[in-house]
């Protein structure tokens, strides 16, 4: 390989074709209904179906299910773009093609692959994973929801909690298709956690409340979803009963490396502002970028992103989609980014100053948004943990 030649962020042909596509799109379609959709609290349903037309939707999908057949790095890219003008989009977007698609294209049987894979990938289908529950988040194996065997169904009930995408719709429409985790009894006293897919119109299954006025993200719908003898057919069984450890472990470093490379879009985006901004604005007869403490803020923001940039799409390059392999930096890529990702906005927001606290300069609705991936898809102290045992056991 020609390292002088090799661009990390963009490390082949395709994955720059892919990259320009979405910087297409995203200056033409997302950008323009970004703060609409932010301040209405409400999903773009058709955004979202155009994003299928490109190949987005089943992004990480092999080809012969509709898929774009591409990997991690691909992954990294299409979230930064997105999150660059509309994270709460992404968030979404994320929530059906990383949580619900990837997911199911991984531990999903043949059968159930050729079902939903093709509608999912299309945009004509909306999926979901359902994982925390009102009382339980982080604790998966103390969640409350469960799934018991009758006959040839299963029958569920409990009750999840802020799950994205859970509905499509102010008027509560639960989506189509939901990866959901339940508890089908204990083993060597221990949770034994199942995984189900569950259908829009399976009896027993509806919308509780649509969760609205959140800090940020609030271009993604967040629901409860409810269970009540909901119904689901043996055949909705993924894999064995108690595989579900499995199936989150094999998925959680693609979820943790496309909510990372979200930080690294709405960082780029907010230092492109303050930078714009500062050269642009006067103060004392001199622009606002001649001053050390903005030149702090620029400067500082720039190092910080390109490091996390590098680390994220290093961390992405070396990920095997069908193999869990590198928790320890996937964890740690999210550690950074997110975190990073905020304090760039922040730093926006004090660099515009009254200008930086209102919708029309963007990077309160960056900020408002960051919040949200230092607690989404694992905390921080939850990376924090996996982290120290990791290099515990790694002796490092």
């Amino acid at each position: 390989m020609d390292y002088k030649k090799f661009d990390l962020l963009n490390p082949t042909e395709t994955h720059q074709m892919l990259r320009d596509s979405i910087k297409d799109f995203v200056q033409k379609e997302v950008e323009p209904q970004a703060h609409a959709f932010d301040k209405k609290e409400n999903f773009n349903l058709q955004l979202y179906k155009k994003t299928g037309e490109l190949g987005l939707l089943g992004l990480t999908v092999p080809e012969n299910y509709g898929g774009a057949g591409l990997d991690a790095s691909a992954v990294c890219l299409v979230h930064e773009e997105l999150s660059a003008s509309d994270p709460g989009f992404c968030l979404a977007y994320l929530a059906h093609a990383l949580l619900c698609v990837n997911n199911l294209a991984v531990n999903g049987s043949e059968a159930q692959k050729q079902k939903y894979l093709p509608k999912l990938s299309s945009g004509e289908f909306v999926g979901s994973m359902a994982m925390s529950e009102p009382d339980y988040g982080t604790d998966v194996l103390g969640m409350q929801t469960t799934a018991v065997k009758k006959g040839d169904k299963y029958i569920i009930n409990g009750r999840k909690m802020w799950i994205t995408n859970g509905t499509i719709d102010e008027k509560k429409t639960p989506c189509d298709v939901v990866w959901l985790y339940a508890k089908t009894g204990e083993k060597n006293g221990r949770s034994q956690i199942s995984t189900f897919i569950v259908e829009k119109g399976d009896p027993g299954f509806y919308v509780g409340q649509k969760i609205t006025d959140k800090l940020g993200m609030r271009a993604s719908n967040t629901a409860e979803l409810v269970f009540e003898n909901c119904e689901v057919p043996m055949d909705r069984l993924v894999g064995q009963e108690g595989d579900s450890m499995m199936h989150m472990m094999r998925n959680l470093e693609i979820e943790r490396i496309g909510l990372a490379a979200m930080g690294l879009g709405i960082a780029r985006r907010s230092l492109e502002i303050m930078n714009k901004y500062a050269n642009e604005r006067q103060a004392f007869g001199k622009s606002l970028s001649s001053f050390g403490q903005i030149q702090k803020y620029i400067a500082e923001s720039y190092a910080e992103y390109k490091a996390a940039s590098a680390y994220v799409y290093d961390t992405a390059r070396k990920m095997d989609l069908n193999y869990e392999g590198n928790r320890l930096d996937s964890d740690g890529a999210k550690l950074i980014a997110t975190t990073m990702s905020k304090n760039v906005a922040d730093r926006a927001i004090q660099v515009l100053g009254g200008y930086g606290y209102v919708a029309e300069y963007t990077v309160e609705r960056l900020w408002r948004d960051a919040k949200l991936l230092e607690i989404g898809g694992g905390t921080l102290e939850a990376h924090q943990k996996n982290i120290t045992r990791d290099l515990a056991k790694s002796g490092l």
